[in-house]
């Protein structure tokens, strides 16, 4: 596993998917450990942040997560350009939402950073006998275009933590070379000459 040696790492992330699929109650489960049963519509975007330590390392994630309403779509650029990372929702109860979710994905595949770590998350697992999307088509379709998959539910916290601290110990140094890729930036570094060797091995 790569490990970032002793520095603390800032990574973008960035939450996609339809309006209703869980991102915000998501973010709010993993970084205040809540779930609220009526969650308001974001609107246009809500910024959170949250540190996980991971090896000898840290990484602060500054994330963003997007309205799902159309009428937001044309903002959705601002936040996802340049984002090391990006986690695209849709709900195991809603073909609609899964199929947004693979427009989400197209849409990034040509206009986000070409090293984005892309996650897709199935959430409200916990829906289990309203499932309409089975997880093998989704795990199917996520190894086909390069993303890793989880099934999530932000109300009973089933792998809400595990999904972000997948980016973040086993994707994010891997999928970035070393020179302060867009979205992300190395601070603390350690003595000039120490970083390289430690950094990608």
């Amino acid at each position: 596993m790569a490990t970032i040696g002793h520095n603390n790492l800032n990574a973008k992330l960035v939450l996609l998917g339809d309006m209703g699929a869980g991102k915000s109650s998501l973010v709010l489960r993993f970084v205040k450990g809540q779930f609220l049963e009526f969650q308001e519509s974001t609107i246009g975007a809500a910024f959170f942040s949250q540190t996980l330590a991971v090896n000898d390392a840290t990484v602060k994630f500054e994330i963003w997560d997007t309205a799902g309403q159309e009428r937001y779509h044309s903002l959705a650029p601002m936040y996802y350009r340049g984002a090391a990372a990006a986690i695209i929702v849709y709900d195991i109860s809603s073909t609609d939402s899964f199929t947004r979710a693979k427009k989400w994905v197209q849409e990034l595949q040509k206009q986000g950073n070409p090293n984005m770590v892309m996650a897709l998350a199935g959430n409200k697992a916990d829906l289990e006998d309203k499932r309409k999307v089975a997880a093998e088509e989704a795990r199917a379709y996520a190894e086909e275009n390069g993303l890793f998959f989880m099934e999530t539910s932000a109300k009973t916290a089933s792998n809400v933590n595990e999904i972000f601290y997948e980016i973040a110990a086993k994707r994010l140094p891997r999928a970035q070379p070393a020179q302060n890729p867009a979205g992300m930036v190395l601070v603390d570094r350690p003595a000039e000459g120490s970083r390289a060797a430690s950094c990608c091995s």
